[in-house]
C-alpha cells in the first residue's frame, strides 16, 4: 500500500508544506508569517492537484510543532488538528529542531547535531541530537537558554551546530564546524514517515504546540533596561 503523508511547517517565517506518495514529494514554500494562515490550505490544494491524490486518501498528518513563532505553531497546529477531526486520520507531531537535524543528515551526512532557533530577546531554542540505526536520539530535549549557554555546550561536547535564519556565530565560537538551516516540510515528512512505520501517530485531540516560553515579548522597562536606558 502506498503511503500519503501530508506536513505543514510554519514554526519560521518560512512556511511550508509538503506531500508524499510512495516515492514522489512535492512542496510548496509561503515567506512571511502574515501569509501563514491565509496561504496554507490553498497551497495544500495546491500540492493536491498537482498530485492527482485526494485528500481522503492521507493516511496521517504531520506538522512543525516547535518550538519556534507562537503565532506559526499555533496556526499549523489549528489547520492540522482541523484535518485530522474531519478526515479521522492521526497527527505526527515534528520537532522544529529535528527537522532542522534531518535537513543537514540529508544534505551533509551530519549524524551528532546541536540545532539551535532564534528564540529572540537574545536567547535561543536548542536541542541535541544523534543519529543511530535511522533514527534520531534526543541527547538534550529542546530548552530554551541565552545563545552563549547553547554554544558552550556545542563546544563541550565538540558538535557541529546547525543554525536558523537570523544566527550567526559570534567572532569567539568562529572555530565550530557550523551548516545553516531552516525546518522545512519536505525532510519533516521522513521523520514524520519514519514515525509512522512504527505507529507513532496519535489522535488529533493530541495535537499541541511545543512551547518553551510562555513569555512572548519583553515590556518596555526590559527592553530599557537592555539597553542600559
Amino acid at each position: 500500500m502506498t503511503i500519503i503523508l501530508l506536513a505543514i511547517e510554519t514554526s519560521t517565517e518560512l512556511a511550508s508544506v509538503a506531500l508524499s506518495a510512495g516515492e514522489r514529494i512535492i512542496s510548496r514554500d509561503l515567506s512571511g508569517v502574515q501569509t501563514h494562515s491565509q496561504g496554507l490550505l490553498p497551497a495544500v490544494q495546491e500540492l493536491f492537484v498537482e498530485a492527482g491524490v485526494r485528500l481522503n486518501q492521507v493516511n496521517a498528518l504531520a506538522f512543525g510543532c516547535g518550538p519556534g513563532a507562537f503565532t506559526g505553531t499555533r496556526t499549523a497546529c489549528g489547520v492540522v488538528q482541523g484535518l485530522a477531526f474531519g478526515l479521522d486520520i492521526p497527527v505526527i507531531p515534528v520537532v522544529s529542531l529535528a527537522i532542522m537535524a534531518e535537513t543537514v543528515h540529508m544534505k551533509l551526512g551530519s549524524a551528532e547535531i546541536l540545532c539551535l532557533l532564534d528564540a529572540r530577546m537574545d536567547e535561543v531554542y536548542w536541542a541535541h541530537y544523534s543519529r543511530q540505526d535511522g533514527q534520531w536520539h534526543e541527547l538534550v530535549a529542546p530548552c530554551l537558554s541565552k545563545f552563549e549557554v547553547a554554544l558552550d555546550y556545542a563546544v563541550s561536547k565538540k558538535l557541529q551546530v546547525v543554525l536558523g535564519k537570523g544566527l550567526d556565530l559570534p567572532e569567539s565560537y568562529a572555530y565550530l564546524e557550523c551548516a545553516k538551516a531552516e525546518p522545512h516540510a519536505t525532510f519533516a515528512l521522513e521523520i514524520a514517515r519514519r514515525a509512522f512505520e512504527l505507529g507513532l501517530h496519535f489522535d488529533a485531540a493530541h495535537a499541541q504546540p511545543l512551547y518553551l516560553r510562555n513569555k512572548v515579548a519583553q515590556t518596555t522597562i526590559e527592553r530599557q533596561l537592555q539597553r542600559g536606558v
